[in-house]
């Protein structure tokens, strides 16, 4: 099978189902930015993977693979038009899961005095990175003309909050600073 298909040349393509939209389309920029976060996270998790063992790796590790999977079946259902069958359809459950995530790895993390500006290590300066992106998703997704599940709008959320615990955990463990806003500009 050929990776090319030449149907979108002309600034189409298809949502599931087969329906034609401009490339341009808010479905296609939600699940688009879904994928772009997909793939930030996938970077992040090559630099987790470089890094020393530390406390929680591996919990963080195995959570962003399920992140993974659920962001690219977001996508799917991003993609696919108003009133058509969902082929998976995400649940309470996924947000609530992450919601378990983010007390789990905020159970050691010192709180939060300041504002923190995106950096510390490799690692959680791309889990920040992939958290603006997710935003971006969500904003994208709230665009849709039609409607965005409640429940995918839950999620692109709580993943964001995620994100950001995340990239705070991991420079935590990794005993890397975290950036602080200061006042003087």
């Amino acid at each position: 099978m050929k990776i090319y298909t030449k149907t979108g040349d002309k600034g189409q393509t298809s949502l599931v189902y087969g329906s034609r939209v401009p490339k341009y389309d808010d479905r296609v920029e939600a699940y688009g930015t879904c994928d772009e976060a997909n793939s930030m996270i996938g970077l992040a998790v090559t630099y987790i993977n470089e890094e020393k063992v530390f406390e929680k790796k591996e919990t963080i590790l195995e959570t962003l693979n399920s992140i993974q999977t659920i962001l690219f079946h977001v996508g799917a259902e991003l993609a696919t038009p108003k009133g058509k069958d969902v082929r998976w359809n995400l649940t309470e459950e996924h947000v609530k899961r992450l919601e378990k995530d983010i007390d789990i790895l905020s159970e050691n993390l010192p709180p939060l005095k300041n504002f923190i500006l995106p950096g510390g290590s490799k690692a959680g300066a791309t889990l920040h990175c992939a958290r603006t992106i997710v935003r971006r998703a969500e904003r994208n997704a709230v665009k849709i003309e039609e409607g965005t599940s409640e429940i995918v709008l839950a999620y692109l959320n709580r993943l964001s909050d995620y994100l950001f615990v995340a990239g705070r955990a991991v420079n935590f463990h990794l005993q890397v600073e975290e950036p602080e806003l200061r006042p003087e500009v």
